[in-house]
């Protein structure tokens, strides 16, 4: 049957006082993950983070609500929360009116579709952050199959949905295997600097004037935008008037929100002042020793992160990670665990990717 959103669903407000709720969680947009039908991440409402909150923040949600971020379509954040919290009013909470005509588990696929992006993209107002308003929003017209049929679907979609977050959880596992494992190994062994063991240049940026996209000069990197796995991506920009370097294999590392990423450079190219590049000593460490005892270390180099607008870290932070001053032999033997965690890391990730092209298509088909 074709309905209106508004005939099955109603949208929750509230003026609940973020300064004594008694609601343990806050919903923001860095807590949505785009294009996941679940809402699992949270901050807590402590004395801490209710004053960093603003007034806006004041509509009261239920675990098994489905929440709409109506900023930016092409983000696509939208799910059903598994929480209890509040929100600001730039994200709908949206709750069925009657369980025996749309079941809340259903919900999230109405809207976490492609079907209802376009419709989003065809009535979004605004200039820059652009927005679904409610009174636009309501009127979006969807079939609605019979309370039997979506049960079928809500049981399979979710199913899909429940192993992706175990595989997820495996590679969280992994990460902290590794970092675990390199506590252990090198828990005996002397602590050094970054620049003990590397050579370490902070990249600068040369004038705008000198980019283009034709391939002319020196390929050119300003941050973390093309960071792959291991290696870096294909460039997008060069410069005709390179200011600092990397070579082949030299570690790059983000300096500038987010701080800490870690890449391998794969060819000769100018470093923008959101990277910095560092290259190993010979016969004091090697690329994949300094990325990997890096990427251990990943949260803490985050932390360290200072700016009110972008977190960033100087040079002499730079100079002074910690790095264990190890023998060679003991840093191939973690460079190689590592890299065994990155192969169980790339099998999970593919799981991840067909799960979810699955789920796709089931909603694409089916909702």
């Amino acid at each position: 049957m074709l309905v209106k959103l508004n005939d099955v669903v109603d949208r929750i407000t509230g003026n609940e006082d973020r300064l004594v709720t008694t609601l343990p969680f806050y919903l923001a947009g860095e807590h949505y993950d785009s294009e996941s039908i679940g809402i699992y991440k949270r901050g807590e409402l402590n004395s801490t983070t209710v004053g960093k909150l603003g007034f806006k923040f004041h509509f009261p949600f239920k675990k098994g609500d489905t929440i709409f971020m109506s900023r930016n379509a092409h983000l696509k954040k939208a799910g059903m929360v598994m929480y209890d919290g509040i929100c600001s009013d730039t994200s709908y909470i949206l709750r069925t009116k009657d369980e025996k005509v749309l079941l809340h588990e259903y919900l999230p696929l109405v809207i976490q579709n492609e079907k209802f992006w376009r419709f989003f993209e065809e009535n979004k107002s605004g200039s820059v952050n652009f927005l679904l308003n409610w009174k636009e929003m309501k009127e979006y017209e969807f079939e609605l199959p019979a309370v039997e049929e979506q049960r079928k679907i809500v049981e399979e979609v979710w199913a899909i949905e429940n192993a992706i977050k175990k595989y997820e959880k495996l590679m969280v596992a992994t990460d902290e295997l590794v970092k675990s494992q390199f506590i252990e190994m090198f828990k005996d062994v002397d602590q050094g600097y970054l620049s003990d063991v590397a050579m370490i240049t902070m990249g600068q940026s040369p004038s705008g004037k000198t980019y283009n996209t034709d391939g002319e000069g020196v390929p050119f990197y300003q941050g973390k935008t093309e960071f792959g796995e291991l290696y870096i991506g294909e460039p997008t920009t060069w410069t005709t008037s390179p200011t600092r370097y990397a070579e082949c294999n030299d570690v790059l590392m983000s300096v500038r929100a987010p701080v800490g990423s870690t890449n391998l450079a794969i060819e000769h190219c100018c470093l923008g002042r959101g990277l910095a590049g560092i290259r190993p000593i010979e016969g004091k460490s090697t690329s994949l020793f300094i990325l990997y005892s890096m990427r251990s270390i990943e949260s803490q180099i985050e932390g360290m992160g200072v700016g009110s607008t972008f977190k960033a870290i100087n040079k002499d932070q730079v100079y002074k990670l910690p790095i264990p001053l190890a023998p060679l032999s003991l840093q191939e033997q973690f460079v190689e665990l590592a890299e065994q965690s990155d192969k169980s890391k790339f099998e999970l990730k593919n799981c991840i990717d067909s799960a979810k092209e699955t789920m796709q298509a089931i909603i694409a088909t089916r909702v």
